[in-house]
């Protein structure tokens, strides 16, 4: 009988979806964290559930050929990272390994997963930071959160973000001592800064402040110092967020300095980035993944390529270039403003047509229609949870002849992809493993992008066609 606080030593088996290790010891699963397979190690029970135990790492005892020392200080403390621990190779093994698995457990798909696209850069290749910061012991904290809490590790840097991560840190926490500024307290709502987000547009920083009161003195200061030390030219923005929530920013933003939007390029489109917009977080492998979904959508100049869950509309600009148009659906009225100039700026206006909406409600019609005269292609980029189930339905009974669907989450899209091939199928509102087993669509081809290297996560893009 496994009990909490058990002391034990085992070996891990395999790896699970999230990085770590997995032990089978007589009737249990248990997870272990930064161990690796094959690896002799030593550790302690946190938790037990029924059958499934979680442990922390100890001792490796004999260590895998794998294992490599990691570069950050605060790896395995802070929660940034799950995989510096293992050699760059490996890392993109085991993504592979877990998009085939994800497809195996869930949907009952024995797939092949195509060699993973990544980078030449595995650190300092992020564009986009976010760091709580926070009252502990009364002191201020800038940092990550530890993984699965909301205790935040103080940092001075971040390696797989740009240089300029230790000089703003320094920055803000120069501006808060010189000022006696707060870091946020949780618990009881007080507080002066709750967090600092930075993004990076061609070199230039869009820098935003998350305060409970738009009241902070003499940001002159802070302003000063980011002047004098950061070589990048740089906004700086106010949002002001009251509410007692996870979500990071409020609704109100203010411009105190610099310029409100950024002007960049990508694959011959130009495009505003602004202080609300989504880019994904990997420039250079932003590209690439855009490149290899354009270039799964057939040239037809009588089609009309649907991008679903669109933001602010790169792709639905790329899209249009072969096709007779593009429809992009997005629900967050920013990100289609956005779309809409962009469309102008490229003098794509006549060729493109963005909703505002909900996917699940607006893509049924706008499929239908569009299939009465012309070949339609479908793009979807959902969020994390995947699709709508109306929107699986609608493609379902649609004669759309190509899905390229790009995720960041495996297991939600083997669910999805499931529901298309016919392997799943919806019973009263559960997912369930389909007996005929007859799709709509067939698999073409699964490929897997490393955006994030050093992290358990990955994009992966399906190409789906319609069985004839």
């Amino acid at each position: 009988m496994l009990r909490k606080n058990d002391e034990i030593i085992c070996t891990v088996n395999s790896t699970g979806n999230n990085g770590e290790g997995v032990v089978k010891l007589d009737s249990y699963v248990i997870f272990v964290p930064f161990s690796l397979p094959k690896e002799k190690i030593k550790c302690k029970i946190l938790k037990v559930d029924k059958n499934i135990a979680f442990g922390k790492l100890l001792e490796v005892l004999e260590p895998s050929k794998d294992r490599i020392v990691p570069k950050c200080p605060v790896f395995g403390k802070c929660g940034g990272c799950q995989l510096q621990h293992i050699n760059y190779e490996s890392q993109i093994k085991l993504k592979e390994q877990t998009i085939k698995d994800a497809f195996s457990k869930i949907a009952f798909l024995n797939v092949d997963v195509k060699n993973c696209v990544f980078d030449d850069r595995q650190y300092r290749y992020r564009n986009k930071l976010q760091l709580p910061v926070r009252q502990l012991n009364d002191k201020n904290v800038i940092g990550f959160y530890s993984e699965g809490t909301h205790r935040v590790i103080p940092i001075d840097d971040c390696l797989i973000n740009p240089c300029w991560t230790s000089i703003i840190i320094n920055c803000l926490n120069n501006y808060m001592q010189a000022y006696s500024l707060k870091g946020y307290n949780e618990f009881n709502n007080s507080g002066n800064i709750r967090e600092i987000t930075v993004r990076e547009v061609n070199d230039s920083l869009i820098i935003t402040l998350v305060v409970l009161k738009n009241n902070l003195p003499n940001l002159d200061y802070f302003i000063n110092q980011l002047k004098q030390l950061l070589p990048n030219k740089f906004s700086l923005y106010i949002n002001v967020n009251k509410a007692q929530t996870n979500v990071v920013y409020g609704d109100d933003f203010y411009l105190a300095y610099g310029d409100a939007n950024y002007q960049s390029q990508m694959l011959g489109i130009n495009f505003q980035m602004g202080v609300r917009s989504f880019m994904q977080v990997n420039s250079n492998m932003c590209e690439k993944l855009y490149s290899y979904v354009v270039s799964n959508i057939p040239v037809n100049q009588n089609a009309v390529v649907i991008d679903a869950y669109s933001g602010a509309g790169l792709m639905t600009a790329l899209l249009s270039k072969n096709a007779k148009k593009a429809i992009g659906i997005e629900i967050i009225p920013e990100a289609v403003e956005m779309a809409n100039q962009l469309a102008i700026d490229n003098n794509l206006q006549n060729k493109i047509t963005n909703y505002l909406g909900k996917c699940e409600e607006i893509l049924p019609s706008v499929v239908e229609q569009e299939s009465k005269n012309s070949n339609v292609y479908v793009v979807l980029d959902p969020p994390r949870k995947g699709c709508d189930i109306k929107v699986i339905n609608a493609l379902l009974k649609s004669n759309v002849s190509t899905i390229v669907y790009v995720s960041c989450k495996p297991q939600t899209l083997a669910r999805d992809v499931g529901l298309l091939c016919g392997s799943l199928q919806e019973i009263d509102g559960k997912i369930v493993k389909s007996l005929s087993n007859e799709g709509i669509y067939d698999l073409i081809s699964l490929t897997p992008f490393d955006l994030f290297a050093q992290t358990k996560h990955v994009e992966t893009v399906a190409v789906l066609t319609r069985k004839k």
